[in-house]
């Protein structure tokens, strides 16, 4: 996963269902893209979702063969199907094609998002990166979005939470202006922002923002992020 939100693909031939996730998991964070038949699903992989949500009764193919193509390409993207269809033979073909998890309509919201957030979180372990990195009194929950310091919540603007899950993507490291600037805000970007934002970040996160405990500047040429605990 790359330091912008968490995107996620909903495959479902029904406009109700797509409105309906797309508010719900709009409302968690999550940047929702849909599709409505299995080739578009197959297209939509291009903008690289970090998790698809699957329906397996498509108009032009089975969910079953789009999940099939996916897997055979050598993707390896989570994908929990969502279907109205609740026969075993169902459900163990959909797991052997590679399904990460099978969730039967009607559903209820929180009940699929708590499948999602588990589902990202194996990714990220398979991944070799920490759902949760903590270091001191931060903690920052990569699947949730939630930033706390000494145990209370930090509401962070969406820049702001970018722009800090790239530091924690690479604690320990100098990461340079550019690669900061770069990996945020994308090429020829006025390096007067990524002060700014740091700037804001430190008086959200840090005790003494005029002594930094955390996010470390490496004078002249970028910052660090204190590696985890």
């Amino acid at each position: 996963m790359n330091a912008l939100s968490i995107r996620i693909l909903v495959v479902d031939d029904e406009p109700p269902i797509r409105r309906l996730l797309r508010t719900g998991l709009g409302t968690q964070g999550y940047d929702v893209i849909d599709a409505a038949t299995g080739k578009d699903a197959l297209a939509a992989m291009s903008e690289e979702p970090d998790l698809v949500i699957l329906d397996l009764g498509l108009p032009d193919m089975q969910g079953h063969d789009v999940l099939r193509s996916l897997r055979e390409s050598g993707n390896s993207v989570p994908v929990v199907v969502l279907s109205s269809r609740d026969d075993e033979a169902g459900k163990v073909r959909a797991f052997d094609l590679g399904a990460d998890d099978y969730v039967t309509k009607p559903f209820g919201m929180n009940e699929l998002l708590a499948r999602v957030r588990a589902a990202l979180r194996h990714r990220l372990q398979a991944q070799g990166e920490k759902p949760i990195f903590q270091s001191g009194g931060l903690s920052v929950d990569l699947v949730r979005r939630i930033v706390k310091v000494d145990g209370a919540e930090v509401k962070l603007s969406p820049k702001e939470y970018e722009l800090l899950r790239l530091l924690v993507q690479h604690a320990g490291k100098v990461l340079t202006h550019a690669f900061l600037l770069k990996g945020v805000w994308g090429p020829a970007t006025d390096p007067q922002y990524l002060r700014v934002y740091i700037r804001q970040l430190r008086h959200k996160i840090e005790t003494t923002p005029e002594r930094p405990a955390y996010i470390l500047t490496e004078t002249g040429v970028g910052y660090r992020l204190l590696a985890s605990d």
